[in-house]
């Protein structure tokens, strides 16, 4: 699901020209992908391994499990770079797992490397934040500047038919 959150995004450089080399690491928690262009300038995406088990309780009192994920990317090039995401208000159904659906919702906070350490990776409001926006697609569009970078969250809500169980160690 990490790779996911690097599916999920639509980056548009200036220039139209493709990679020459990718490169992927993965250490201390965090899956790297940097991407090279022929004058040697990277974009790196990182994502950091999911954090969950948490519950949420909706206002209607339907009680949900949630995992977070977060993604930073890091724009080393002499271009602007434009993150367009869009994820639909759809449940996908994992087809292992018959009737556990998840939701992909996207917090508008920002995630800096200050607040991984902080319960939720920093995200704050999030009850608030799930009660206005669960059932509901999410968006983010951010601009990178050359030699600047953005942080963002990824939450993955668990919906079961029926009775509500465990999910997060269905989607770790």
């Amino acid at each position: 699901m990490i790779i996911a959150t690097t599916g999920l995004c639509s980056c548009g450089q200036g220039s139209k020209s493709r990679p020459e080399t990718v490169y992927i690491e993965t250490y201390n928690s965090v899956r790297t992908y940097e991407y090279a262009d022929a004058m040697g300038k990277r974009l790196i995406i990182e994502n950091g391994f999911p954090k969950g088990g948490m519950k949420y309780i909706d206002p209607n009192g339907d009680s949900y499990n949630y995992i977070l994920f977060w993604t930073r990317i890091i724009n080393e090039t002499d271009n602007t770079l434009q993150v367009n995401m869009n994820v639909p208000v759809n449940s996908y159904e994992v087809p292992s797992l018959p009737g556990k659906y998840y939701e992909v919702l996207i917090p508008n906070d920002t995630m800096t490397l200050e607040k991984l350490r902080l319960l939720n990776s920093g995200l704050t409001g999030l009850d608030s934040f799930l009660d206005k926006n669960i059932h509901k697609s999410s968006s983010l569009k951010r601009t990178i500047n050359p030699k600047e970078s953005t942080g963002f969250y990824v939450l993955m809500l668990c919906l079961t038919e029926g009775a509500v169980v465990s999910c997060e160690q269905d989607l770790v």
